[in-house]
């Protein structure tokens, strides 16, 4: 049975195999990392599997050398038979055999719940010598104390039939039977009670759906311990370091069994203020640093401030779209015009690199620690076809990934300010992590507010209205957090509405919240006029018809690129004149495409500014940066949004039409014959568009200058 994948993943194992145990049952392993010390992360079988443990690998392998297995019975692993006994010795046994089969002589064992920690104390017991410690979150220890008092009702009528199953009496064997998915909805609902955590509880259904119910259900053999008095001997066993970390609203084992525990073993025993039964998923900022301190690496020092020295900036531009870097290396410019000596370093991944690298912009080298964004971009892509509020929030891995490499960098380095343009993963995890701020912290972005696709019905309407509403909170519960909110525009750029039912209106709210730059351009359109030169100095000729078609920096583009090329085969029987320049960009092959007469085909151009300056017809996707670049120059073009897609289909659209662009034209209507006609009629149009202002990277940068005052003070 296949693992549920929810997002790309951020970082693929550096190998995987199968541990066979004494029954010849398969246990399915990865490693990762090369650390001279390893944490092993046992899976709470058979109920989920390793991908629990998804915002830990990437940060953790970094430091350490990192396994995670799926138990037997869920994930990639082999299925006990559901008619046989489950055998109480199996979880601790499959952790040894896992650990002898990656040549795991001792390690750190990270555990969760029940079927994670007490394997781990059996282990420690009986094989001292293999366990260097344990982290237990969430802790359960059989009869070491009872569960929660709203459990005990419904667990004392497991195996009856109930006239109704509401609440905590969906833990009941007959409905789990009738009804496996609405029992583990209710029940991951229950072990994650933190407001926003819609995302982390669909996780946690489907790793449950991996496995079955049969299995859930499956009668002991031999139960994990006999006695209480069993269980408080083997525990008094355990000689190794403890840290126990336990949510104080965990819904599932409460705190007497983990109190318990910490008693028989002198652990340390934290508490995680606001936190349910699965921090890691949920907090894993806050675990990730607790593990790593706990398995003797110890938390990086922080950075000491300096007198006298060259001032610098850490800037984090977001990967899915090359008009993000422009802008932000207009701004950088800018700044280092206002800020004499100011050093400005960008943590970023390709395909940005690539530009940054030709503007002769400095890249940290813990970029390279980067898990790849652009990679899940493409992976979420159909034709034409990009879901962007969806791939944002199956990104979830890779954003945590990203963000612990931020954490690391500030950490080690002093940076006077923190520049973050669209970088979700540094505005999320600082306002659930406020302690973590160091620096003066400036967030920019073009537009604001999550918006629904039709296509998303209720179940979408209400996601997008919960992303916005924990926005607004982190906002409201740590208002300076932010020392700058730059919104890339104008008031009136500001799409009409609302957050969400019961949420503040959106223009109303970016107003109160945000300072105004302009939009901000990567050139004066002044410099540009000259078309017909452009076009000599860029080897085309000015006398003929110049199309040029780009799609941006991710590889979704290509379906549009070929549909265009065939329209311009068409439009060569009305203009036959007629040259067609068609940018693939860093991420698309122009090998794809077959040779079209009048047409040129090129990969990533980096001075694409000065190709749309001079040509008489662009085709583009509908990213803001590319169109406004359009609107700036004062040319014709035909933008077809990527479906789905809600911030081009919305937001950018109604930023447009208060430039009078053009409207945009829907992919479905884009057929060649139709999408050949419309570019035979905009060759012939004279444009009108408001004018744009050529100020905003300065004004922008006017705006954060102030703050490397603070940030070295």
């Amino acid at each position: 049975m296949s693992i549920t994948e929810t997002g790309t993943r951020a970082r693929q194992p550096d190998s995987s195999g199968y541990a066979v145990g004494g029954d010849g049952l398969r246990i399915y392993y990865e490693v990762f990392g090369h650390g001279p010390k390893t944490i092993v992360f046992l899976p709470a079988n058979p109920i989920s599997h390793s991908r629990l443990w998804k915002a830990q690998v990437h940060y953790l392998a970094r430091h350490f050398r990192v396994i995670a297995y799926d138990g037997r019975g869920n994930g990639l692993s082999d299925h006990p038979d559901p008619k046989g006994k489950w055998m109480g010795g199996w979880y601790a046994q499959d952790c040894l055999t896992v650990m002898d089969a990656t040549e795991t002589n001792e390690a750190v064992l990270v555990g969760e719940c029940i079927d994670g920690v007490y394997p781990s104390i059996q282990l420690a017991a009986s094989h001292p010598d293999r366990v260097q410690g344990i982290v237990a979150i969430g802790t359960g220890v059989p009869l070491l104390g009872d569960r929660p008092e709203h459990r005990r009702a419904s667990i004392a009528s497991f195996e009856d039939v109930l006239d109704s199953n509401e609440g905590w009496f969906k833990f009941n064997s007959h409905y789990m039977k009738q009804n496996y998915r609405g029992f583990l909805e209710f029940f991951f609902g229950e072990m994650f009670p933190e407001p926003h955590s819609t995302k982390q509880i669909e996780d946690a259904v489907a790793y449950g759906l991996d496995g079955g119910v049969e299995l859930l259900l499956m009668d002991d053999a031999l139960p994990v311990a006999e006695t209480k008095e069993e269980v408080e001997a083997l525990c008094r066993q355990v000689r190794c370091p403890i840290l126990m970390i336990q949510g104080d609203r965990d819904n599932c084992q409460g705190d007497e069994r983990a109190r318990a525990l910490a008693a028989l073993t002198g652990a340390r025993y934290l508490t995680l203020e606001g936190a349910g039964h699965i921090p890691a998923a949920r907090h894993p900022v806050r675990v990730n640093h607790l593990i790593r301190g706990f398995a003797g690496d110890g938390s990086a020092p922080r950075a000491t401030r300096q007198a006298r020295r060259t001032p610098r900036a850490l800037l984090v531009s977001s990967p899915i779209g090359l008009g993000h870097a422009w802008r932000d290396v207009a701004i950088a410019r800018e700044l280092r015009r206002q800020v004499p000596g100011l050093r400005v370093e960008w943590l970023a991944q390709p395909p940005l690199t690539t530009l940054l690298a030709a503007c002769g912009e400095i890249v940290h080298p813990a970029s390279t620690d980067l898990a790849p964004e652009a990679k899940h971009v493409d992976a979420e892509s159909r034709e034409h076809e990009l879901h962007a509020f969806q791939m944002l929030r199956r990104m979830d891995e890779i954003l945590c990934a990203n963000f612990m490499v931020f954490d690391d960098v500030v950490r080690q380095e002093r940076f006077d300010v923190w520049i973050a343009d669209e970088g979700w993963e540094i505005d999320h995890f600082l306002h659930e992590n406020p302690e973590l701020k160091t620096s003066p912290y400036v967030w920019m972005s073009d537009f604001v507010g999550y918006l629904p696709m039709p296509s998303g019905g209720q179940r979408e309407a209400f996601l997008t209205a919960d992303y916005n509403a924990e926005v607004i909170e982190h906002i409201e519960q740590n208002p300076g957090l932010r020392d700058l909110s730059v919104f890339i525009g104008n008031p009136g750029d500001i799409v009409r509405g609302k957050f969400g039912p019961g949420l503040p209106s959106i223009p109303a709210w970016t107003k109160q919240h945000f300072e105004f730059s302009g939009y901000a351009l990567p050139f004066d359109p002044k410099d540009l006029k000259n078309t017909r030169a452009l076009r000599r100095e860029l080897g085309f000729d000015p006398e003929r018809p110049l199309i040029v078609a780009t799609v941006g920096g991710s590889a979704v583009g290509i379906h549009l690129l070929r549909r265009i090329a065939d329209s311009f085969q068409l439009l060569r029987r009305d203009v036959p004149d007629a040259e067609l320049l068609l940018v693939c960009g860093p991420r698309i092959d122009p090998g794809e495409f077959a040779p079209v007469e009048g047409m040129r085909v090129a990969g990533y151009v980096h001075d694409l500014s000065r190709m749309l300056a001079c040509c008489d017809l662009a085709v583009v996707q509908g990213g803001l940066s590319t169109t406004m670049e359009l609107v700036a120059n004062r040319r014709p073009f035909i933008y077809i949004p990527l479906r789905d897609h809600f911030e081009q289909n919305f937001h950018v659209a109604h930023r447009l039409r208060r430039y009078g662009a053009p409207p945009p034209t829907a992919y479905e209507d884009a057929t060649p014959d139709r999408l050949a006609h419309q570019m035979a009629e905009r060759l012939r149009t004279t444009v009108t568009y408001a004018p744009v202002e050529t100020d905003g990277a300065a004004r922008a940068a006017r705006l954060i200058a102030p703050l490397f005052r603070r940030g070295r003070r």
